[in-house]
């Protein structure tokens, strides 16, 4: 036993529970990609992470059934989107991936979001870290769930 009176190795933790007016925390998705860009230096590396949350907040919004975007809040997403990552200085082997993605979240189709996703990871992999690498796999095996 240790001085705190718990044996060493059992776990004593103790299930919290909200009081009935406090929040739940919230959901950050993508937050690998985020950190990735957060930590990078301002330049390519900073800017293609920033891109990649970008198109993943897209896919992964217009196939949130909670969220219930319409076509026309898709394509003003989608305009919005494609005129932000048109000011910063992508390479292009990951600038048309990222396009092609941001077009193809306007029509909210996962089938054809899937394939884009897995593009960009393979385009955007020497500037990703592992994690920020899975979270665009993840979304890229989801949607590929989704769409069968």
């Amino acid at each position: 036993m240790s001085g705190t009176g718990v044996r060493r190795g059992s776990d004593c933790r103790v299930p919290v529970t909200l009081p009935p007016y406090a929040l739940s925390a919230p959901v950050f998705r993508f937050r690998h990609l985020a950190a990735l860009a957060g930590r990078a230096p301002i330049g390519g590396a900073r800017e293609v992470a920033l891109a990649c949350f970008v198109a993943a907040r897209l896919v992964s919004d217009c196939c949130d059934p909670t969220l219930d975007l319409d076509e026309e809040s898709r394509a003003a997403r989608c305009a919005g989107a494609k005129a932000w990552l048109g000011t910063i200085a992508i390479p292009s082997p990951v600038r048309t991936p990222v396009a092609k993605l941001a077009d193809a979240s306007a029509q909210a189709n996962a089938a054809v979001m899937a394939p884009l996703v897995g593009s960009l990871a393979r385009a955007a992999e020497s500037f990703l870290d592992a994690p920020a690498r899975s979270e665009l796999d993840m979304l890229a095996e989801r949607l590929g769930r989704f769409s069968s």
